[in-house]
């Protein structure tokens, strides 16, 4: 009889493992010692199974040669040999292919199974070795021979490995879930050692390896400590697998209780009004049926909605979509503000903004003619260019202002993401539309007055070139289709007025350069820098201060000496930087004594900013032979330069020096060889070229200097050098020079003539194709200054030499 009520059934082919099937008598071993045993038996072989002494399993046997040998035993003596395969996986297995120790077993039953299969219950008996093959037909015979019977020892610690033995089996059983209970109490009532390890060997989860071993250990007490070893292990990790399990279970518990607050507050927020997500998506459609926007965005919007409806709103995608279609909907498709066609009120409000730019203003005015008469027409693309500090970026406001346009300002100074003009595509995290679009979103107009701050400023490197993803914005025939890569639909920039500003147009890209209409600025005369002043510079500066209604006034000759002696720029930043200085200290004046002067004095002014920065008295002591003014232009406006040269004893060397660039060392090394050439007509001896060293300087050597328009002052300092003669005092020239002695046009004239004007200097040499230069500057600003135009250097050094 079998201790347990269900019976389970192990394949001898198969890999499944099932709890094998005690005896209920544990004397059976008693009766074992008189069991006659013959010295050949029939073989059974097992393939996934070691049967130990004493224990009992059910095997079903499917191969021919086992079924041969069960029935022929089971009609003898019912006794077999059984032994375990080494390989599981060989089907027909030889002699070698087979344990050498086993164990002789009883068949206990034998049942033929309705399928035609046969099953048997076997009870281990004693162990055996193999000794030799008897016959192999029609199944294996070997000859055995027995091994010892268990001798339990009887000192008092080998209970203490059958107590471990128990307790570690107990753990196992009660972690693992497959297992009945009631199998921790059978353990508990087995008395017997011997019995009790063979039973709880067979149940190891371990290889078939390691259970062979333990059969084949004679001595009980290291068999012990092998299972002993081998239960510690299986309790490890039957104490990992359930630790997994339990925390898989919590994960799954969490989500399920997650889903079921989830669908607690959608009852609650139906309750109160539907849920949050929906009504946000139901305000989506009803300001979507508002909207006035192409046929491509409304297809689009309809397809994001709908999918935005079958997603779950805590899902990482929701969110993308939900912000995809919120700025279609908020950008303003197809809606323009009114233009204001009256152009005497826009010439009036320009005026008042900004003193001076006629020619900026004029531009304007026409674009509004054209649009008064038209109708509709592309924005053109303007660039202001010139010197920081003269307003080429509040004029931007002005001009918005003037038409009735909204303003928006983009600074594109370092700009180096090309993404921050085009957009950045929505599958990437932190996704955003470019700038373009995001200022048009901000000022709800399709038409605005766009300011591009500083695209000469732009930066170039890894992450894309902005100056390139520019052209389609700025280019009219392309921008009513310009794609922003998170809209993914084409947006319609053509009606937007772009102005864009720059200091120095050659740091412009030849591509975009061409897409601008470039309006040059130049700097301002001290006559419109006073008014400026006045206008608008005293009265920000005084209500910034708290002095807007203290009476306190700068007359105009103040005003000038501010300029000329405290300030040397072409725009107002730093006389507006120097006036606030003055406001500050009569502010701290007012606030201390309650009362300043009603005007500002010279006095006032040497007191409060001190001595003066700038002098004209340089040029009086500048005045030798080799010396001479030139009129240079940067990209903060026109300057003078001084050109010095100084003869020494050597073999006719030129040297250079003060930072000058290619163009500049060009223009010396011409004017040298061009004085060579015509060294007879002004008296110089031409040994002098092979006797002297030459040396030019240009003063300021840490600032880089470059460009053509210093040779004919470069020409002009060698000859004064060579012939010892002065350079007339106060005097200045500009132009660029052939081998030929011809003087050639340069650029920047305004600039140039300005800055003479303010360093105090009266006459200029110029090429006589620059005239019409001079002509469109303001006569009142350059009133006292003499020009002379050439055509040629002998016409230069004729009016320049003393």
């Amino acid at each position: 009889m079998n201790i347990f009520k269900d019976t389970y059934y192990q394949k001898a082919e198969d890999d499944t493992d099932f709890l094998p099937i005690i005896p209920i008598n544990e004397n059976d071993a008693e009766q074992d010692k008189n069991l006659v045993i013959p010295d050949i038996l029939a073989l059974l072989p097992l393939r996934n199974t070691v049967l130990f002494p004493g224990v009992v399993i059910p095997i079903t046997v499917g191969r021919d040669k086992s079924i041969k040998a069960v029935n022929d035993a089971y009609k003898g003596d019912k006794l077999i040999g059984v032994l375990a395969q080494k390989d599981a996986n060989v089907e027909e297995p030889e002699l070698k292919d087979l344990c050498e120790v086993g164990t002789v077993a009883k068949i206990v039953k034998l049942i033929k199974m309705p399928d035609g299969g046969t099953t048997i219950i076997i009870q281990g008996k004693k162990r055996f070795r193999m000794t030799g093959l008897v016959s192999d037909e029609p199944y294996f015979k070997v000859s055995i021979s027995l091994l010892p019977e268990d001798v339990i020892p009887e000192e008092e610690g080998f209970d203490a490995y059958t107590g471990t033995i128990k307790d570690l089996a107990a753990q196992i059983i009660q972690l693992s879930p497959n297992l009945p209970t009631e199998a921790s109490i059978i353990l508990r009532n087995i008395e017997n050692a011997s019995f009790l390890i063979n039973f709880v060997s067979s149940n190891l989860n371990s290889d078939l390896s390691e259970k062979q071993l333990l059969l084949e250990i004679d001595d009980v007490k290291l068999r012990a400590e092998k299972l002993v070893e081998l239960l510690q292990r299986e309790l490890q990790f039957a104490e990992l697998k359930n630790k997994v399990t339990v925390k898989t279970r919590t994960e799954i518990d969490k989500q399920q209780k997650e889903y079921f607050l989830q669908q607690q507050l959608k009852s609650i927020k139906e309750e109160l009004g539907g849920d949050t997500n929906e009504r946000e998506i139901a305000d989506m459609k009803k300001k979507a049926e508002a909207k006035k926007w192409p046929e491509a965005a409304k297809n689009s919007f309809k397809a994001g909605i709908a999918k935005l409806e079958r997603m779950h709103p805590s899902t990482p995608d929701y969110s993308v979509v939900y912000n995809h279609l919120d700025l279609m909907l908020d950008l303003p498709w197809q809606e323009y503000t009114k233009d204001s066609y009256d152009l005497k009120k826009a010439k009036n409000v320009l005026d008042a903004d900004h003193y001076g730019m006629q020619k900026i203003k004029e531009r304007i005015l026409e674009y509004l003619a054209v649009l008064k008469l038209k109708g509709d027409m592309k924005s053109p693309i303007l660039c202001f260019v010139g010197p920081p500090g003269i307003g080429k970026t509040s004029l931007g406001r002005s001009i918005a202002h003037a038409i009735g346009r909204k303003y928006v300002r983009v600074s594109l100074g370092g700009l180096h993401d090309e993404s921050e003009i085009r957009g950045h595509r929505k599958t990437y995290i932190g996704a955003m539309p470019g700038r373009v679009l995001q200022n048009i979103r901000k000022v709800k107009s399709s038409n605005p007055v766009m300011i591009l701050d500083e695209i000469d400023k732009i930066g170039n490197d890894f992450r894309g070139d902005p100056s390139s993803a520019l052209l389609e914005v700025l280019d009219p025939e392309q921008n009513h289709t310009f794609y922003d890569n998170y809209l993914e639909l084409e947006y319609d920039l053509s009606k937007v007025l772009f102005i864009a500003t720059a200091n120095n147009i050659q740091n412009i890209q030849p591509a975009l350069r061409d897409r601008l209409e470039i309006i040059d600025l130049s700097g301002y005369a001290v006559e419109e820098k006073i008014e400026i002043a006045k206008r608008h510079l005293v009265p920000k500066q005084k209500e910034a201060h708290g002095l807007a209604k203290v009476n306190f006034k700068i007359a105009d000759k103040v005003l000038e000496k501010i300029i000329e002696n405290h300030t040397r720029e072409s725009g107002v930043r730093e006389l507006d930087r120097q006036l606030a200085s003055i406001m500050r200290y009569e502010a701290k004046e007012y606030a201390t004594k309650n009362k300043i002067k009603p005007a500002l004095t010279l006095q006032d002014v040497e007191k409060i900013l001190g001595t003066s920065r700038y002098s004209n008295e340089i040029y009086k002591t500048a005045n030798m032979p080799g010396v001479a003014v030139g009129l240079a232009w940067t990209y903060v406006g026109g300057d003078i330069l001084f050109i010095e040269t100084a003869l020494s004893e050597g073999k006719g060397e030129v040297k250079l020096t003060g930072n000058l660039g290619n163009v500049m060392k060009e223009s010396a090394t011409t004017a040298y060889t061009y004085l060579q050439s015509i060294a007879k007509k002004y008296d110089i001896d031409p040994e002098l070229f092979s006797r002297k060293s030459i040396h030019v300087h240009v003063p300021e050597g840490a600032v880089p200097k470059d460009g053509p328009s210093a040779g004919v002052t470069m020409l002009t300092a060698l000859a004064s050098a060579f012939t010892g003669r002065k350079v007339k005092p106060y005097l200045a020239m500009t132009g660029e020079i052939t081998l030929r002695g011809q003087v050639l046009p340069v650029g920047g004239i305004k600039e140039k003539v300005l800055a003479a004007k303010r360093a105090g200097l009266k006459e200029i040499i110029m090429c006589w194709q620059n005239e019409k230069d001079v002509r469109e500057i303001d006569g009142n600003f350059i009133k006292g200054l003499q020009f002379h135009y050439v055509k040629n250097m002998q016409q230069v050094l004729d009016q320049a030499l003393v």
